[in-house]
């Protein structure tokens, strides 16, 4: 299977002095899945700010799919004024989102109101939902379940195991078990990052 991310001795660091990441590899293929875990604070987030572009390492290289992410806060992943269709929409295809819908418990009504009316848990499902739908290469994942209660937690995890396809999924999460039930490897960050696998 082809690589879908590929990141090759990268060094970063809010200051020349700290670093967060020093000589971190790491690549992922089409239809894996892998765990980001480590403390609050080692670098998880700012290595998928680095995937995304946002952030520019000090040496090394970054080469992704097209990839899309499902942020931790559900709130901030869409505009307030606008319907939840309409912002999937604007970004996705449509097409098998009744299906989508039905295995991930919304409802049209869900999709047709403005953010602030849904749950937290609700929410998370619709930004997921529109991260399927855009059908990336590579879907970033910070801790996507953490507005779930554990019945929807294992339901959504295995909604995106069972959608893999030619997908890779590189996955944030405080959640060993989680990690351990779903990963094909769980990498631990250390201080500073390098790469510690667990398989």
């Amino acid at each position: 299977m082809k690589n879908v991310l590929d990141i090759q001795n990268i060094s970063f660091g809010y200051s020349k002095n700290t670093l967060l990441f020093e000589n971190f590899s790491l690549s992922l293929k089409a239809g894996e899945i892998k765990a980001i875990v480590g403390p609050s604070g080692i670098g998880k987030s700012t290595l998928f700010s680095l995937i995304l572009g946002e952030l520019k390492p000090f040496s090394g290289s970054i080469r992704s799919a097209s990839l899309s992410q499902v942020f931790q806060d559900p709130y901030s992943s869409f505009h307030p004024t606008y319907t939840i269709r309409a912002q999937i929409a604007e970004v996705a295809s449509m097409k098998g989102i009744e299906t989508l819908m039905e295995k991930m418990g919304l409802t049209p009504s869900h999709l047709d109101s403005l953010p602030h009316r849904l749950s937290g848990g609700q929410l998370q499902r619709c930004s997921i939902l529109r991260s399927l739908l855009m059908n990336p290469g590579l879907l970033l994942l910070d801790e996507p379940t953490s507005a779930l209660d554990n019945l929807n937690q294992v339901d959504i995890m295995k909604l995106i195991v069972e959608n893999l396809g030619e997908r890779g999924v590189l996955l944030i999460t405080h959640d060993a078990d989680l990690a351990r039930w779903c990963a094909d490897e769980i990498v631990v960050l250390g201080e500073p990052a390098t790469n510690e696998v667990i398989a």
